[in-house]
């Protein structure tokens, strides 16, 4: 009799422990081709349940506020072991979303998320970054923070409302000496909890999304029109896949999407359309990334399209960790861009930029197929002092099958004496015509060219 209760003890601990066991997530991987040394991505499929904001409170029509309600899911969700947080169809309003691990952020079609421009909304202010310097300041729309497995899915839209940070793009004095101070503080090694941004009259916007410290991202399908800064900023992440995404954002600093300080990204599918550079990889500013030292390496771009933006693909100015491995085929421009391929940086950077690839791409019109430009500072030439010079280590730029109809000049390459551009290849470069010279290469060695067509006016 004693054997058999203990039998029947033991069968009901492990139907205990099945009904308290939640799903998890697993992985499928995606295997990468590139001209260097990728380990496969890695996407997330969460669990098939489904949590809907309207069951937690939510009311569409875009007249409350369902920042609370969305909250809720979200920690249903996670505590659940993961799933869909499920956005209906209807506009939705809200003020920051902050996700948890294991959730999926998912956007039925038809579905609008409202973001609120009150400033006060997005406190208290969030660790985030400011232009490749960490910093508190007012929350992201959307973020996360040291959390793994997390997407935001589905074909809804991400639709902020713009009237108030539109009247911070003007950086009006008191915005100026923020920067100003932030990078001080920055620089001089002030802790980053210190660094409180969101106060007075800084007026320093949010990023759209912003992920920090995060593991396995999946951004897949939806719409982004507008964004108060940087639209999509994937900041100290591994892990992650960015698709099928059409992103219109032609207002101040309106990136299409930052990789920064960040590892094993695979984008692809994505319609960009910018007011600012489309596809950017950057490595954080001067100190703060000495600091951190995490180089932005092993990332793929293919079978995108921009229509307008300032650059298709950028390295830099923020690259002070380094980039290395990168690789974008495949891609088109279909409009407009000052720049095809862009590495800039300056002699307070440090870092590195070194095997960045750029094959099979067909473009229109633009001032330069490809510019180096190792003194690019922007308003921060005058604004602040150079607290060490470090001087960026170029090395390994690789272009291969570019069409476009239409340039001011084909190279620049403008590197520094101290440290000059070294190993750079164009291959098969058509261009339909030039307008105003072909090339241009000082302080660069190793350069070399080869079946270059163009016909200059």
């Amino acid at each position: 009799m004693k054997r058999y209760l203990l039998h029947v003890a033991a069968l009901l601990a492990v139907l205990m422990s099945g009904a308290c066991s939640h799903p998890v997530v697993s992985y499928k991987t995606i295997e990468v081709d590139a001209p260097f040394a990728m380990e496969g991505i890695r996407e997330c499929i969460f669990p098939a349940q489904d949590f809907s904001i309207a069951d937690y409170g939510a009311v569409a029509g875009g007249e409350v506020s369902n920042t609370e309600a969305i909250a809720r899911a979200i920690e249903a969700c996670n505590k659940a072991g993961g799933g869909r947080v499920v956005v209906p169809h209807g506009e939705w309003l809200t003020g920051p979303i902050h996700l948890l691990s294991n959730v999926n952020l998912h956007l039925a079609e038809g579905a609008t998320l409202r973001f609120t421009d009150n400033p006060s909304d997005y406190l208290p202010a969030v660790m985030t970054s400011w232009e490749g310097m960490e910093c508190y300041n007012y929350s992201p729309l959307l973020y996360a923070f040291e959390c793994e497995n997390i997407a935001i899915t589905g074909t809804g839209t991400l639709a902020p409302i713009m009237g108030t940070w539109r009247t911070w793009f003007k950086r009006p004095k008191p915005h100026m000496e923020a920067l100003k101070q932030l990078y001080t503080m920055a620089s001089t090694d002030v802790p980053v909890e210190e660094r409180q941004m969101a106060v007075g009259e800084n007026n320093m916007r949010p990023h759209l999304i912003h992920f920090n410290r995060c593991k396995n991202i999946l951004l897949d399908s939806f719409k982004i029109r507008e964004s108060p800064f940087w639209t999509i900023h994937l900041f100290l992440c591994d892990g992650g896949i960015v698709r099928n995404l059409d992103v219109y954002a032609h207002g101040h600093n309106n990136d299409g999407v930052d990789i920064e300080m960040s590892r094993n990204f695979l984008i692809e599918d994505c319609q960009f359309d910018q007011g600012d550079d489309a596809v950017v990889i950057k490595a954080g500013r001067n100190q703060d990334a000495w600091r951190l030292n995490a180089p932005s390496e092993n990332i793929v771009v293919r079978n995108c399209t921009v229509l307008q933006g300032h650059v298709l693909l950028g390295i830099g100015s923020e690259m002070s960790g380094g980039v290395r491995n990168v690789y974008m085929h495949d891609c088109e421009v279909r409009d407009s861009v000052f720049r095809l391929f862009f590495v800039k940086t300056n002699h307070r950077r440090g870092g590195f930029v070194e095997n960045i690839w750029m094959k099979r791409v067909e473009a229109e019109a633009m001032q330069r197929v490809m510019e180096v430009d190792m003194d690019v500072l922007y308003q921060w030439r005058d604004l602040v002092p150079t607290y060490r010079d470090s001087i960026t280590r170029i090395r390994g730029l690789y272009m291969e099958d570019v069409t476009c109809k239409r340039t001011q000049a084909i190279y620049d390459l403008k590197g520094d004496a101290r440290r000059p551009i070294r190993e750079v290849e164009l291959k098969n470069i058509t261009v339909g015509e030039v307008t105003d010279f072909v090339k241009r290469v000082v302080n660069a060695e190793q350069v070399s060219e080869e079946n270059i067509n163009y016909t200059q006016k």
